[in-house]
């Protein structure tokens, strides 16, 4: 059974290159084992990460998510069975989402700024997927 999971979370120390390279080393490394495909999602103070896998890996790997140090206010936004992955072409995609113009955001959310814990569900995973169909989302495969 297929699950897809988003989550946000709050930059403890700030998301930093070394910060974001370091989560996307290991999850390039981990993740073709475990089955889990995705994107993560930065900026210099929040994470949104949506994860695709099986249900028990994608659980698996969520909890190792929640006691991880780098970040706080871990909160789980969007959980479901899916048929079909739709990240199935990145290991782990990413990102910077203080790159995106403000109109971008808007679309999504109350304010031109991105503030994962403001916006619906819904819109953050619109907001996802129009950034990977216009080739925002960079690399990961």
């Amino acid at each position: 059974m297929l699950v897809q999971l988003l989550y946000a979370s709050r930059a403890v120390y700030g998301a930093d290159t070394a910060t974001i390279n370091a989560i996307l080393q290991k999850a390039r490394l981990h993740n073709p084992d475990a089955g889990i495909t995705g994107v993560l999602c930065h900026s210099q103070h929040y994470f949104l990460q949506l994860l695709e896998g099986g249900r028990d890996q994608v659980n698996q790997l969520y909890a190792r998510i929640l006691r991880d140090q780098r970040h706080s206010d871990v909160t789980l936004l969007h959980y479901e069975e899916i048929q079909e992955r739709h990240y199935s072409g990145w290991v782990m995609g990413q990102t910077n989402l203080d790159k995106l113009n403000a109109a971008t955001v808007l679309r999504y959310s109350p304010l031109p700024v991105f503030d994962p814990y403001a916006m619906p569900a819904s819109s953050t995973l619109a907001l996802i997927e129009e950034l990977a169909s216009s080739a925002a989302v960079q690399g990961g495969a």
